[in-house]
């Protein structure tokens, strides 16, 4: 597997950890970042062994945002492929078959909310803080926050933050959705392989069935949804879940390969 600059990678078994390693910049989020994440994404396929993926941060934060530094003398096309760089990498994470966790260890600030909330679900610790302080800057967030936010939280809950750039600490982003777990500083990672050992050890096509049917019901609407849901239902009984319902019976561990 390729060595990127901007983050490190380490499989262990079958769970991937990418970290984003720019800890002199808060892990902030450059076009360095964007083009090495894309092309390590590109490379993931069944051969790359890896059925869960872990995203953290080095050092005290996840991701504090995107690099302003570079930012700072952008015109009106510059940013908006800026923008479309940072949206098309995190629409590949969403649209990933394997599932994406987010291990946010610190700092999730703009691109780095933005991240986290590309990735399947999130889990935190209890010192993580997230916020989307675009407007402190008069700007808007890039990678689609407008969209995913007001998806995760609502809409109101959404533009509150949005529009007040209020950071929030990790029990106020489990009381609202934005995470679903929140454990120590020293317990995050342990406790994130153990979550992604855990939906490894399931049918891998039905977790990928999974995914893509909520994703794809998402923006399909319910009765399409509901459709696509039967469909990949009946489709898995020619497949992985007659040794699933075979094990059961049998009183065994399913043997998936």
């Amino acid at each position: 597997m390729n060595t990127y600059q901007t983050f490190t990678i380490n499989v262990d078994e079958n769970i991937g950890i990418v970290k984003v390693n720019r800890p002199e910049a808060l892990n902030a989020l450059n076009s360095q970042f964007f083009d090495e994440m894309g092309s390590f994404l590109g490379s993931l396929d069944e051969k790359s062994g890896i059925h869960v993926l872990i995203i953290t941060g080095e050092g005290k934060a996840f991701v504090a945002g995107a690099d302003i530094a570079e930012m700072v003398n952008m015109r009106k096309a510059e940013g908006a492929v800026f923008s479309q760089k940072g949206q098309k990498v995190f629409r590949t994470i969403e649209q990933l078959a394997i599932p994406v966790i987010a291990a946010v260890n610190g700092y999730a600030l703009g691109g780095g909310c933005e991240l986290a909330m590309a990735c399947d679900f999130r889990i935190a610790s209890s010192k993580a803080k997230f916020g989307q302080p675009e407007v402190n800057l008069g700007l808007i967030p890039g990678y689609a926050a407008t969209q995913r936010l007001s998806r995760l939280v609502g809409p109101g809950t959404a533009l509150y933050l949005l529009m007040s750039a209020n950071q929030i600490n990790a029990e106020e982003a489990l009381r609202i959705g934005l995470v679903q777990k929140v454990v120590e500083p020293e317990e995050l990672m342990d406790e994130t392989i153990s979550i992604a050992k855990k939906i490894a050890s399931k049918g891998p096509k039905a977790v990928k069935k999974v995914k893509s049917v909520v994703r794809k019901g998402l923006e399909i609407g319910f009765e399409k949804g509901s459709a696509l849901e039967s469909e990949e239902f009946g489709s898995l009984f020619e497949d992985e879940a007659k040794e699933g319902m075979k094990a059961f019976l049998e009183k065994r561990p399913p043997d998936w390969q």
